[in-house]
Parts: structure tokens; C-alpha cells; sequence
């Protein structure tokens, strides 16, 4: 039966795309943990996993220009982290900016907001901040109506120019838009009122 277990488990893996970061809880459905965890390992030690955290683990992404493996990426281990916890979370201050494309300035500090406790977690270079938020900032927001609320409060209002809103409008597809409307209504009257212009309700 591990055997079962064990061929589900890479298949998963397989099937992924490199640069894939998984929890242990991404395979609670073939197996129980303590199972995952031990197949997890081998995979680790034979090279098919790399392991970034404890419990965190990537299927590395390898470079031909760069002839080396790619460094895991922030935003999709952060991802991971709040899958196994049940957090929501969404990036704020110079994340949020970096990932909306407002900013080219390289983040030494991931800084996400989350529905959990404060947490920092460090590997290599890169560094890993959760802080925590009432779950009205976050909860039952879809992720990029929280990305643009957290990126316009991070500029500021007098800093949010007719190029953001030009910026953040054409990183946006429709859907998106739309639920930003329906779900940011709640915001403060600047930052609606920003949304609206972002999704093309006023000019």
C-alpha cells in the first residue's frame, strides 16, 4: 500500500510545473502525514525535491542560460505557508509594489499581511514577513482586490498619480475589476474611489 502512496505523490509532483513549492498538506488526501512527510525526505535526498523551510518543499527550477537552479520563489513559498496553516494573506508595502509592477526596487523583506499570527521565516537571502491583520482587511477578499488596496495604501494618496491607475489598469483583466468594485466598497473613500478609476468607472 505505501508503495500506492508513494507513486501518487510523485505523480503530483511530476505533473507540476518547476518552481512548484509544496506543504505536506498538499497531499493530504493520498496519505497521512506522517507518510507524506517520509516520502517527502526521500524525494528530498534524491534530488526531485529541494527543501526551502521546514515542511516547505520546491520542485527546482533549473536554467539553461544560467547552467544552475533557480531560487525559490518568495511569493509562491509564501503561498504555501498559508495553504498549510489556513491563513489568508496578500503582500503589502514594497511587495505589493514589486508584484503590481509600481516599483523596481529589489525587497530584501517579503512583507505579507495575514489573518494569522505574526511570523518571519529566513532562507538564504530571503526573508519572510507575515503581520497580523483583523480578518476585515482580508477575509473573503479575492487576492488581488487585496494586492491593490495594500499597494494604493502603501503609496499614499497624494502619491497614487494618473500612471498608477494607468499601471494597475492594465495589470488587471475584467473579472478582476469586477470584484474589486463588489468587494472593496467597504475601503475608505480614497482608495474606492481610486479602484473606480482603475476599473473604468470614472476618469
Amino acid at each position: 500500500m505505501a508503495n500506492g502512496y508513494s507513486r501518487q505523490i510523485q505523480e503530483r509532483i511530476g505533473a507540476a510545473a518547476e518552481g512548484t513549492v509544496f506543504v505536506n498538506s498538499d497531499f493530504a488526501d493520498i496519505a497521512d502525514t506522517e507518510t507524506i512527510r517520509r516520502n517527502l525526505n526521500r524525494l528530498t535526498q534524491a534530488g526531485t525535491l529541494r527543501r526551502i523551510l521546514k515542511g516547505v518543499y520546491e520542485k527546482p527550477e533549473y536554467s539553461e542560460m544560467l547552467k544552475e537552479y533557480v531560487a525559490a520563489d518568495p511569493e509562491a513559498v509564501a503561498k504555501a505557508l498559508a495553504r498549510n496553516y489556513h491563513w489568508t494573506i496578500a503582500p503589502c508595502g514594497n511587495t505589493a509594489l514589486n508584484l503590481l509592477g509600481l516599483s523596481t526596487q529589489v525587497t530584501a523583506v517579503w512583507s505579507y499581511i495575514s489573518d494569522g499570527p505574526y511570523k518571519t521565516y529566513e532562507w538564504n537571502s530571503t526573508k519572510l514577513e507575515f503581520k497580523h491583520r483583523t480578518n476585515k482587511e482580508i477575509t473573503g477578499l479575492s487576492y488581488m482586490t487585496v494586492l491593490v488596496i495594500q499597494a494604493l495604501k502603501t503609496l499614499g494618496k497624494t502619491n497614487v498619480t494618473s500612471k498608477t491607475i494607468q499601471t494597475l489598469s492594465s495589470r488587471l483583466n475584467e473579472d478582476d475589476k469586477a470584484a474589486m468594485l463588489r468587494e472593496a466598497a467597504e475601503s475608505t473613500d480614497w482608495v474606492y474611489n481610486a479602484i473606480r478609476q482603475i476599473a473604468g468607472e470614472v476618469h
